[in-house]
């Protein structure tokens, strides 16, 4: 795990700033980088259906097509052999009933998809990162200081410290809705 430092910035111009006052006190590009968090509730939490495909369909709601079409052709076969119709007249009407209580049986099933249980409620994610522009510094136990209040000088917001895996120049591991852990004033950290 890498040590990490990370400050908000409302823009990529005032971060780029403090990424050049990083380099001129000898932090190197690979352990500079800058990205962007999106607003809370906007971090991708989307299903992995592509954009128009419906969602699979679930066990309970496949139940109640299939025993609403049971019951239909059930019900049809009842309603037309009373009448002693024909044999045609009679699987056309198991057919008919089969599709008439199968539409019934998968608007039972979404009238319940649409009242969750608590074992299908959505977790709802309290997340604490503000949005902005973070400017993060690969880090060691020596320099963390430094980097900190080199972040703090340029302006930067909800200066932070993090364990990360950091990879090709970038905080590899990031998650933004992971609360951030406020990095202490260099006095508060030696008492």
């Amino acid at each position: 795990m890498s040590l990490i430092v990370a400050g908000r910035f409302t823009t990529f111009p005032i971060a780029e700033a403090a990424a050049e006052k990083l380099y001129a006190e000898g932090f190197v590009e690979e352990d500079v980088n800058l990205f962007f968090v999106n607003p809370r509730g906007q971090h991708a939490r989307h299903g992995v259906h592509s954009v128009g495909a419906p969602p699979a369909a679930s066990p309970h709601h496949t139940r109640n097509i299939t025993a609403g079409a049971v019951a239909g052709a059930v019900v049809g076969v009842v309603i037309f052999s009373a009448f002693s119709a024909a044999l045609p007249s009679v699987v056309i009407a198991a057919g008919v009933g089969a599709w008439i209580g199968a539409r019934i049986g998968a608007s039972v099933g979404a009238k319940s998809a649409a009242q969750p249980t608590l074992a299908h409620r959505e977790i709802v994610h309290h997340e604490t990162r503000n949005s902005g522009v973070l400017l993060s510094v690969h880090v060691c136990y020596e320099n963390q200081d430094c980097a900190a209040q080199l972040l703090r000088d340029a302006g930067a917001t909800d200066i932070e410290r993090a364990s990360g895996q950091w990879h090709d120049g970038h905080w590899a591991d990031f998650d933004p809705t992971r609360a951030p852990m406020p990095f202490a004033e260099p006095s508060r950290q030696q008492a």
